[in-house]
């Protein structure tokens, strides 16, 4: 244990912290589904495991409020693995390092977990408490939502009686979230020929680091750079010469790409002021992004030749494309102020023997303007003569503001935390869409403490907030149970 378990209220951050040893990332939940089925054995509540993975533990009232309608607490088992490059952490066999800093709990050197650790971690305290006044309960934990909602989309509802859901993986303290955006990732392959790299050459590996990235959801609206992109953009306004045999960044649908890199061969003799074209370019790039990524490199180191490039015209193909493709906000909410509508991320770039995968993930509030944005995509990969393969998406959540479980919640959290919370929808995916989607009716709310930059090795969560949403959690079960 380390001294997160000492911190305040420590019966969730007890969880939490054996949370950070437990391997996680999406689509490998196997050992945080046995430590969540190992509770709730331990405390003989009833539970079992869908075909799809997600894990669903109902919990009795308390003396006097068995009979109290149920409430369904809700969160994902899985994060987001991602760490800096230079950072030695095998995500399937290291436990996370936490590292205090000033108010925050952030890691050193990959994602925390926090998003939805915390929100899982006070799941399970909850379902060990003695001391707490709550109705029946059920606690549905799902896997894979940090790669399309997946665990939410395959859930087995045919057990669950709630109509209201507390949904625990917001981000922003003082918050109640009650919409959320939609979503679809969409591939591309470029097909291109690929020629022997020329004898007298040199190769160059061009690599652009230190940009914050973060949630292509909740961070896009920040203009951080897209490192795959910036680095396209370099070399091509550079009139980078000889040939491009490898470029590529990024890997998480739900990422903004904080590094990339690039590999350029130069035919002896061919190299002229190139390099200070670039060192020139990445100056400007530099200065354009010297608010969001104040803390952006670049590094230029000769390596060894490689045996294939593509050919010149094949390069400047992958770099246009790459230009070309949008990523950031699109378009922002003409009904709820300061919200994004739609945005794409350029989420990830690499070669396949010769071929350039891209991934690109979209998202909407307004099903029009996610169908509007990838067919955007589809129109440039079209002009590139890329292949174009749409996966299946899934479904935004309609606010509704005359909940009457926003009512409780709202109330709450004005007498206990002593603030009147904001209500908004954000652009990021909730699995609040699918279930609602599911069970037709149900009355959700998402709330959670204050973390920032999710998805990147910058997550961070302030400590204190992290008690006043379980009381917030605890005091609105109480009133629920009344």
């Amino acid at each position: 244990m380390t001294f997160v378990a000492d911190l305040e209220p420590k019966a969730l951050w007890r969880h939490f912290d054996e949370i950070l040893t437990i391997p996680r990332g999406s689509k490998e939940e196997d050992k945080m589904r046995a430590f969540v089925v190992g509770v709730a054995k331990r405390l003989g509540l009833q539970h079992h495991v869908d075909a799809t993975g997600n894990v669903v533990v109902k919990k009795p009232g308390t003396p006097g409020k068995e009979n109290a309608p149920a409430t369904m607490l809700q969160g994902h088992l899985d994060m987001v693995n991602e760490k800096n490059s230079d950072v030695d952490f095998d995500f399937a066999t290291d436990a996370i390092k936490p590292v205090l800093d000033g108010e925050y709990l952030t890691a050193d050197g990959t994602t925390l977990g926090s998003d939805n650790g915390v929100g899982v971690a006070s799941m399970l305290a909850i379902m060990e408490a003695t001391d707490l006044v709550h109705g029946p309960l059920e606690f549905v934990f799902t896997i894979d939502e940090e790669t399309g909602l997946t665990g939410a989309a395959g859930l087995d509802a045919s057990g669950l009686s709630a109509k209201r859901l507390l949904n625990l993986d917001s981000e922003e303290e003082g918050t109640l979230t009650v919409g959320c955006a939609g979503g679809a990732d969409t591939d591309l392959t470029l097909t291109l020929d690929t020629t022997s790299a020329p004898a007298e050459a040199t190769a160059h590996e061009v690599r652009l680091f230190g940009l914050k990235g973060g949630h292509s959801g909740v961070d896009i609206h920040l203009q951080r750079g897209n490192a795959v992109q910036l680095l396209a953009r370099m070399l091509s306004e550079a009139e980078q010469p000889g040939f491009l045999a490898d470029i590529g960044g990024g890997n998480k649908h739900n990422a903004i790409p904080r590094e990339a890199s690039a590999t350029v061969v130069i035919p002896k003799g061919a190299a002229g002021d190139f390099f200070p074209r670039l060192d020139a370019r990445f100056e400007s790039v530099k200065a354009e992004f010297s608010v969001p990524d104040p803390g952006m490199k670049m590094s230029v180191e000769e390596v060894s030749l490689p045996d294939t490039v593509w050919s010149a015209d094949a390069g400047a193909q992958v770099l246009r494309l790459i230009v070309a493709l949008p990523h950031g906000v699109t378009a922002m909410s003409n009904d709820i102020p300061g919200l994004v509508e739609t945005s794409t991320n350029l989420a990830a770039v690499k070669r396949v023997d010769g071929t350039l995968k891209v991934l690109m993930s979209s998202r909407s509030s307004v099903v029009s303007g996610l169908d509007w944005i990838r067919g955007k995509i589809e129109a440039v990969a079209a002009l590139a003569g890329a292949e174009v393969d749409h996966h299946d998406g899934y479904p935004g959540w309609k606010p509704d503001l005359d909940s009457r479980l926003l009512g409780i919640v709202r109330s709450v959290h004005t007498r206990v935390l002593g603030s009147e919370p904001r209500v908004e929808a954000i652009h990021a995916g909730l699995e609040c869409g699918l279930i609602g989607e599911m069970l037709p009716g149900m009355d959700m709310i998402s709330i959670g403490p204050q973390i920032e930059f999710p998805h990147s090795p910058g997550e961070r969560v302030q400590v204190a907030s992290v008690g006043r949403f379980y009381r917030l959690l605890t005091e609105t079960l109480k009133e629920l149970a009344g």
